[in-house]
This record gives structure tokens, sequence and C-alpha cells, in this order.
């Protein structure tokens, strides 16, 4: 790739970044304490402000743990032995380097509509396993950022959604959200034909971009050229064998088998009859899949505890920051003395500024884009978002669902130039994030300037209903 202007600006931009941008919690503190000054500039008492921010601070419990358990989950699955026979197998699969960039982009954004702890850290494998080959000449920047599109714009359009799994679970749902919302299924969000056309034409554009980013074999970087050792970056535990009689147990198929055939009642119970994906928008089954999918692939109880403590470090954001997303989701709609509240405020701000659901959908767009910089959490952040964005969608009867689309569409974007998502897959890269801004960059401008605009366009294909609350 030539380092023209933009690349430049990219990479110059991400040195910023790695000098000066704070840990994402900070940004979570920082947020709170903007919101809660707000809130108190618009009337309400600091004892009202403290109570409404510790009330929620755990009213995202349930939520926080099934998103820890989505990114487990896929971890799990990616580095079970299995799974690395048919990863040896697939890294042959490509004829040239640039049609092995283009291969694992498209990988990574398929896996990422299933799971996007999946998508990423097997597509950074993948792109090890194809590095390591000596056919071909790989660029392993190219190859880096391909692996990195499912997160950059596939996850939020799949069934492991945080906003869109939030939506469809009523238990998920903090109480001060759900009279706003309701309950929105996937058949209203993920499952609809507009949301095929985005996935479509985004995943085109995604691949036509890495195509063209990608240099050729007289100017590729190769993992070697960048001092990249090619010995296995995160390769699956080896469980040691029984050293006393009692361990025998954990180093045996038996339970396994026991726990499945346990399992196996309720599952044919519950997808019986319906349709498989929106079985699967129920988090606790979507989970719970997942996890029995582990199982099976490790085989043996012992090698799952040891993939699962391996996974557990890639989930301490979640499990420390979604609190604090819940606390402030409670700040904001917290009701002051005259029955309005800081997100009603902010709603009617949306109202003035939108001349109808087209509009409004662009609007959304730009405000998740430019916050999602800031937060970079897409089910926690949603929580701040939906009680002053579906309270303005509300009132301009723009559809709730597609709305909550938008949101997704949009949110991933700054993903592409924020280096927090990357961090995993840079680990089992062994790169830094200027490594792979200066692609990345020249993917966000892509799809910043086509898929809002498209997302806009398709927000006139529906008609409103009011929110379902159960």
């Amino acid at each position: 790739m030539r380092e023209g202007r933009l690349a430049r600006l990219s990479q110059a931009l991400v040195a910023w970044a790695e000098r000066w941008f704070p840990d994402s919690y900070v940004f979570v503190l920082i947020a709170t304490s903007l919101v809660a000054m707000a809130v108190l500039a618009h009337g309400s008492t600091p004892r009202a402000v403290s109570r409404a921010f510790c009330d929620g601070f755990w009213s995202l419990i349930p939520f926080t743990l099934q998103m820890a358990m989505v990114a487990i989950g896929g971890y799990v699955v990616a580095v079970s032995p299995p799974v690395a026979v048919a990863l040896r197998r697939v890294a042959g699969l490509p004829r040239t380097g640039r049609g092995a960039v283009v291969f694992v982009a498209l990988t990574s954004i398929l896996l990422s509509l299933v799971n996007w702890g999946v998508s990423l850290i097997f597509s950074g494998l993948l792109v090890r396993a194809i590095a390591a080959r000596t056919d071909l000449r790989l660029d392993y920047r190219a190859a880096g950022a391909a692996a990195y599109l499912g997160l950059g714009f596939g996850f939020t359009l799949g069934i492991s959604s945080g906003p869109a799994q939030l939506q469809a679970n009523a238990t998920s749902i903090p109480v001060s959200l759900l009279p706003i919302t309701g309950v929105i299924g996937f058949e209203q969000t993920i499952l609809t034909w507009q949301n095929l056309v985005i996935v479509s034409v985004g995943t085109l554009l995604s691949v036509t971009v890495s195509y063209l980013t990608a240099p050729s074999d007289a100017h590729a970087r190769t993992a070697a050229d960048l001092g990249v050792e090619l010995a296995p970056a995160t390769p699956p535990p080896t469980p040691v064998g029984p050293r006393r009689p009692g361990d025998w147990a954990a180093h045996s198929p038996v339970l396994t088998l026991a726990l499945l055939a346990l399992s196996a009642g309720w599952l044919s119970d519950v997808f019986a009859g319906g349709n498989p994906l929106v079985t699967l928008s129920g988090l606790n089954t979507y989970n719970f899949m997942f996890l029995l999918l582990g199982a099976l692939l490790h085989w043996r109880p012992q090698a799952l505890v040891a993939s699962f403590a391996q996974a557990v470090p890639s989930v301490s954001g979640v499990l420390l920051q979604f609190p604090f997303y819940g606390g402030i989701a409670f700040m904001l709609t917290k009701a002051l003395a005259d029955g309005a509240s800081l997100s009603d405020a902010i709603a009617r701000g949306f109202v003035g500024l939108a001349a109808g659901p087209g509009t409004f959908s662009a609007l959304v767009a730009v405000y998740s884009a430019v916050l999602g910089f800031l937060l970079p959490s897409a089910g926690g952040k949603w929580v701040i978002e939906a009680p002053y964005v579906m309270g303005a969608a509300n009132a301009l009867e723009a559809h709730l669902g597609w709305t909550l689309m938008v949101y997704n569409i949009a949110e991933t974007l700054p993903n592409f130039i924020n280096p927090f998502w990357m961090l995993p897959l840079l680990g089992v890269l062994g790169l830094r994030p200027r490594d792979l801004i200066g692609y990345t960059a020249v993917q966000f401008l892509a799809h910043a300037l086509v898929l809002p605009a498209l997302a806009a366009l398709l927000m006139m294909t529906f008609s409103y209903h009011p929110p379902v609350v159960p």
C-alpha cells in the first residue's frame, strides 16, 4: 500500500493516540461525571443524582454477564483442537497474497455475524497460519486489518449484537428503559431484509477496499519483514494427564457426554418448530449453545477449563465498565420534580433538528459514531443513548427496530480508528495499532460515506409501531 497523505495522517493520529489517549475506563468516569453535572444543571439535587446513579449501578448485571459469556464462548470455540485443524486446512486455500487478504476479510465478516469473539480470535490465527506459508508473499499488515473487519463492520449486524440482543430480551432491558423502547425482536432488527441489504453492501465494500489497498508482492511486508515470530501466538492449552485417581474425571469425556445428554431434551424443545435465529435471540440460549459447543470441541473437562481461563482476561473491560453504563442510564432517565428528565431534553433536541425519520436516522448515525469513539462499547453505550434516541424516535414516529440498527451501523465505525477493540487481535498478531490503521482508516472513510446514508434511505421503507411492553 502506498503511504499517501491519508495513510500518513492516520499513522500520525494513532501515534498521538498511543501517547495521549487514556484507557477506556477513564472515559467512562469522565462520561459519568459529565452526565451527573448535566443532570444537576437540569434542576436535580445532588442527593437525587447520587441515588439515581447508585440505584442503576447494578441494573445491568444480567446483561453484563451475558455479554462476557458471548466473548468467552467465542474464544473457547476458536481455540479448540478441531477448529485448529480446520484453521490449517482453510489457510491453504488462498493462491496469492492479495487473494489471501480478501479471503481473511470475508471470513472475518461472516464469522462476526455469528459470534464476534470467534471472528476476532479465529481471523487472527488464520492470518498467522497463512503468513507461515512459504509459497505466497502475504502483506501481514493488510491481512491483519482484514481480520479486524468483523469488529469494524459486521458484529453488530449479526446474532451476537449486544444492542439487538438486549432489546430482544425483556429481562435484560433496564426497567427505566423498557417503557420507552419496549421489547424489539430480531424480526424487527437483525432479520429484516433491510439489514440483509446493509450486510451485503457493506461486505462487498469491505472486500473491495481490502483488495484495492493490499500491496503487490513487490511492496508487501511479510511477518518476517516486520520482525514477527510466527510460532503459535495463543496455542490451545494442552492439559497434563491425570496425576492421581481423583483427576480421572477431568481428563475423561464421560462427563462431557453426560452434559450433552442432559441438555438434549431442552435443546429439542427450544428449537422445535421455530426459526432458529429467532430462538438464538435469547441471550441465555445463545450463550448456552456456545458453551455446549465449546465443551464438545474440547471434549475433556480439563481442556475446557483451561481455555475458559485463557479467555477471561479479554472481558475485564466489560465486567468493570458495564455497571457504570447502568448508573449513567438511570441518571439520564431519572424524573425530576416537574416530570422531565435529561433524556427527555436531549430527545426534544433531536426532534427539533430532524425534519422526519430519514434526517433523524442521519443525525443518530453521526451522533452515535462520534460518541462511539469515546465509549467503544456497543451494548453498554446503547443503554446510555437509548433513552433519548428512542424517545425521539417515538416522537417522530420512526421505526424503533431500524433506529436501533442505524445505531448498530454507525456505532462500529470508530472501531476502525480507535484501537480499543483491536487489542486482542494485536496480541495474537504481534503487531501495534499503527501497523493496521493505515488500512483501517481507508475502510472507515468508505463505510462512513456509504452505509449511514443507505441506512437513512432504508428507514423510509418502515412503518412506525409503538413500543411493545410485556
